[in-house]
């Protein structure tokens, strides 16, 4: 299950043949988000298991399973900002319940990601996944 944002960066992506335009095109994705503002830099919502900064703050509206997602994201490094832009068209809009099943190996593996990044950025990955999926679980279970 992907939204029409993620749909449209995976067509974007079989279009780019060379990794260097995809690498380059997941920083325009970074730069093209807004920035988090320092106020919500903290530690409640920082990303533990990346090599950068990672902060991720939730927004949702509704209540229970059918609840919307949305979240806010922000980190130091240009690549893992673009990394934040991908999950947020992947997840944004979703209900909670669609977040829990996305399957989010699936569809980052369709952009090669695994393959091109870093270990450390793909464990990086993980944990912002790991993240968005334990936000949604703890709002369902609220």
């Amino acid at each position: 299950m992907t939204t029409e944002a993620f749909e449209d960066i995976a067509e974007t992506f079989e279009f780019l043949d060379d990794w260097e335009d995809r690498y380059r095109h997941v920083i325009e994705l970074g730069k093209a988000m807004p920035p988090l503002d320092d106020a919500f830099k903290v530690p409640a919502t920082k990303v533990e298991g990346c090599a950068s900064q990672v902060w991720l703050l939730p927004r949702i509206e509704g209540e229970g399973g059918g609840a919307r997602f949305d979240f806010l994201g922000d980190s130091d490094a240009m690549i893992v900002r673009g990394l934040i832009a991908i999950l947020h068209a992947l997840y944004s809009g979703q209900t909670l319940e669609e977040v829990l099943r996305t399957d989010a190996a699936a569809a980052l593996g369709r952009l090669g990601l695994d393959e091109h990044l870093s270990s450390q950025r793909s464990n990086g990955l993980r944990a912002m996944v790991a993240r968005i999926r334990k936000l949604a679980g703890e709002a369902v279970a609220a």
